[in-house]
């Protein structure tokens, strides 16, 4: 069974457990999952990115179980589609239950490592301040992790220049996923 539990898994593989859970949703008798597996299966959507079939999953659960911890996963998940960065942060603060703390604690580092790529490739600058509130840590946290990765931070005026990747030669994306990059930088630089 895929679903985390009592044994708890230090480096887990979710994209194995997403398929394991999507197999459980399936063979589910009367065809309804448990709150677990729900909840469970809709966080590693969210660790995928794949907010598309997160909003899926989120209909077709039925409604008499989407409360407690299910319905704060998706709020996670509502945040992340309105992209609403430091929302985001403040929602995953909550006391997971063993079964989803892995997952949402992967959720939250991706998050971070998503936005401070996003800032990496959009930003020749940025105030600590608007840095801070986007990954969703405090000032002196945001400094010091830009600084743990080599970007400058200029001290007196609080500005951050970002330390802009090494360019690489990427794989084919798919239209799918080219759009929602797009969608990712059009949205960060409206906001």
């Amino acid at each position: 069974m895929a679903v985390i539990g009592e044994n708890k898994i230090s480096k887990m593989d979710f994209v194995k457990l997403g398929q394991d859970l999507e197999n459980q949703e399936l063979e589910a008798p009367a065809g309804v999952a448990t709150p677990q597996i729900y909840g469970q299966l809709l966080a590693v959507y969210l660790l995928q990115n794949d907010t598309c079939n997160a909003k899926f999953l989120w209909k077709r659960i039925p409604t008499n179980l989407k409360t407690g911890e299910l319905s704060l996963v998706w709020a996670v998940g509502q945040k992340v589609w309105q992209r609403d960065h430091p929302s985001v942060y403040d929602t995953l603060k909550q006391d997971w239950s063993e079964d989803i703390k892995p997952i949402m604690t992967a959720l939250k580092e991706t998050i971070h490592e998503r936005a401070f790529k996003l800032v990496s490739l959009a930003y020749s600058s940025i105030h600590s301040e608007d840095l801070a509130a986007f990954i969703g840590l405090t000032v002196p946290e945001a400094i010091q992790a830009v600084k743990n990765r080599g970007w400058t931070v200029d001290a007196q005026s609080k500005i951050i220049t970002p330390k802009k990747p090494e360019k690489l030669i990427d794989p084919p994306l798919s239209s799918d996923h080219q759009l929602s990059v797009l969608t990712d930088y059009v949205s960060f630089l409206e906001n």
